[in-house]
């Protein structure tokens, strides 16, 4: 399971966010329905959570807030304990790394406000490595590149968003180019399976025990003269 804890940046100077934050995302919701585990809410002041199932849309959420920029993100990877009718009112390590990775976010030290934490340290570390280096790229993006970005989707083609922004293709293609849409997107799978990675401690099957040349030889049955030695006292 997915915790994400969203923490606004400086909302005793800019206001509070959180409830233009719920309004707007009623779409996003909608789209990722079979992600929602429990919604988005308002938790403490100026702090949102939600718990996904999937962790491709919390990827998706994550940039997304990453774009707005008002916001610190932090992913709790793991299991939760128990589940009640909001984010709230429920536990589980899931949420306890989500704290932790928001107070991280939160911090100086991130070179993008994001963090994962998990069950699997090791793999939550590469998620925010890779997240980090995605918010940097969506958090950089121009409006030009942003206004292309947001119209190609659903199989949308390039020549289609020039007609419909009256420029020509070379100058969306320059665009795409700039705005690192297309690495941007191919790197998201790769960002989700990290995620995935985070949310259970990896188990290695231990190493079976090498077996020693007369092991060998009395299980295969080969001849060797050298490995016939008469049997000890205690195996006679």
């Amino acid at each position: 399971m997915f915790v994400l804890t969203a923490d606004q940046h400086a909302s005793k100077v800019r206001g509070d966010k959180v409830a233009a934050l719920l309004d707007a995302q009623e779409g996003w919701a909608r789209a990722h329905a079979d992600a929602v585990v429990l919604p988005l809410e308002r938790t403490v002041g100026d702090e949102v959570q939600i718990v996904l199932s999937d962790a491709s849309a919390a990827v998706d959420l994550a940039l997304h807030l990453m774009r707005l920029g008002e916001w610190a993100v932090g992913i709790g990877a793991g299991p939760t304990d128990a589940l009640a009718q909001t984010s709230r009112a429920s536990s589980g390590p899931a949420f306890v790394h989500a704290r932790t990775a928001v107070e991280r976010a939160r911090g100086r030290a991130v070179p993008e406000p994001v963090v994962v934490t998990g069950e699997d340290a090791a793999a939550a570390e590469r998620a925010t490595a890779l997240l980090q280096l995605l918010a940097a790229v969506v958090r950089r993006r121009s409006a030009p590149g942003w206004e292309v970005a947001d119209r190609l989707v659903g199989g949308t083609l390039q020549k289609d968003v020039a007609v419909a922004l009256g420029i020509s293709e070379q100058a969306v293609s320059q665009r795409v180019r700039s705005a690192m849409i297309e690495e941007e997107r191919a790197v998201r799978p790769l960002a989700a399976e990290l995620l995935t990675g985070a949310e259970e401690v990896s188990r290695t099957e231990p190493a079976a025990p090498s077996r020693t040349g007369a092991e060998t030889h009395s299980r295969t049955g080969a001849a060797d003269d050298t490995a016939r030695v008469p049997p000890s006292k205690e195996n006679r």
